[in-house]
């Protein structure tokens, strides 16, 4: 039987050119989501249900009556990087993140891989699979097993349970006022893997956002034995404000953001931006939660809005500690070579939800 001729070499492939979107950037929008998930119907009883659909946190949470709780979640996107190992390594990173963002431990994972048999070769798959166990080694956990399927476009990412003390459990929903905000990695990786998407991306920035992708939240489970963190979750598709949309609304707080101490990816964001390099995830964010944020005079509002609603895949924890307990925190992050800095204080319930200042 001769070869289908339309099947390109390992060496022509570039993962990006087969799907529509990419990474977290797939994901659909707060707003739209909001409707997807609306229900009249009524959901039984489950006293052993400690987190659930009754909020928008990262993962579920199951009590397993003995002290300690189940955390269950999955995770899955379109290729964010042309390289198919680097795409399993940046998908199973974000999968496993979520668990980490609960304050929890990692135990088991099982892939989910949807696979255009017709157009990209078998071996292709075998690469992602390959870097998603890398990754699982790395969280000292096993790629256990999953589901395939023919698929138009490529797809992977896994589902993951972890375990975590019940009183180590970190919700997104639990920030007091007067909480300090910490972020743990750099905003900004939308704008590059849309620039990269474009022919547009700058030598010198080539491997940043995989890099930074690539990288485990691990710093997690420490934080959850800190009872002085009191909300947790990782900033992902709807970007810094999204996510800080959802923990200061579910905590009933309002919260401000210093825009010079959000850390970037690249200083180079704005000439990037002036480029077109916006993902269209960036707009669908906006959409779904700008009437919401308010702006310092002065602020820059075309940058800033473009930087922090930027999808990010795989990005980092975003972290609302008590005053008191914020130098044991930076000690921390500084310890696993994270970003340390404060970037915003949780505030009084007032007009808008987040203030950009």
């Amino acid at each position: 039987m001769a070869a289908n001729s339309s099947i390109p070499n390992l060496s022509e492939i570039k993962l990006t050119q087969y799907s529509h979107g990419a990474g977290c950037g797939c994901k659909i929008s707060p707003k739209m989501l909001d409707q997807i998930l609306a229900t009249n119907l009524a959901t039984p009883d489950n006293d052993k249900l400690i987190v659930g659909n009754h909020s928008k946190d990262d993962a579920a949470v199951y009590d397993m009556g003995n002290g300690t709780a189940l955390i269950a979640t999955t995770d899955f996107f379109m290729p964010i990087v042309d390289d198919p190992y680097n795409f399993g390594r940046i998908a199973s990173a974000n999968a496993i993140s979520d668990v980490y963002a609960m304050g929890g431990k990692p135990i088991l994972a099982i892939a989910i891989l949807g696979w255009p048999i017709n157009i990209l070769p078998p071996e292709v798959a075998q690469l992602v699979i390959e870097g998603s166990r890398s990754i699982c080694k790395e969280a000292g956990i096993s790629l256990a097993g999953g589901h395939s399927i023919d698929s138009p476009e490529p797809i992977f990412g896994l589902a993951v349970n972890g375990i975590v003390p019940i009183a180590n459990i970190k919700q997104n929903n639990t920030a007091q006022q007067g909480d300090i905000l910490f972020l743990t990695k750099k905003i900004g990786v939308g704008i590059l893997t849309t620039a990269e998407k474009n022919g547009l991306l700058a030598e010198k920035d080539t491997a940043l956002a995989a890099l930074q992708m690539m990288q485990l939240n691990k710093v997690g489970e420490a934080l959850g034995m800190m009872k002085e963190v009191h909300a947790m979750t990782d900033v992902t598709g709807f970007g810094l404000l999204g996510h800080l949309t959802e923990m200061a609304e579910g905590s009933d707080v309002s919260a401000a953001v210093h825009f010079d101490k959000v850390p970037l990816i690249t200083h180079d964001l704005p000439a990037y931006i002036d480029k077109k390099c916006v993902p269209g995830g960036t707009n669908r964010n906006w959409d779904s939660y700008g009437s919401k944020i308010a702006f310092a005079t002065g602020i820059n509002q075309v940058y800033t809005k473009a930087i922090l609603a930027d999808p990010q895949t795989s990005g980092g924890l975003l972290i609302a500690v008590a005053p008191e307990a914020a130098e044991q925190v930076q000690a921390l992050l500084l310890s696993h070579n994270l970003y340390a800095e404060p970037i915003g204080v949780i505030t009084e319930k007032n007009e808008y939800v987040v203030t950009v200042v």
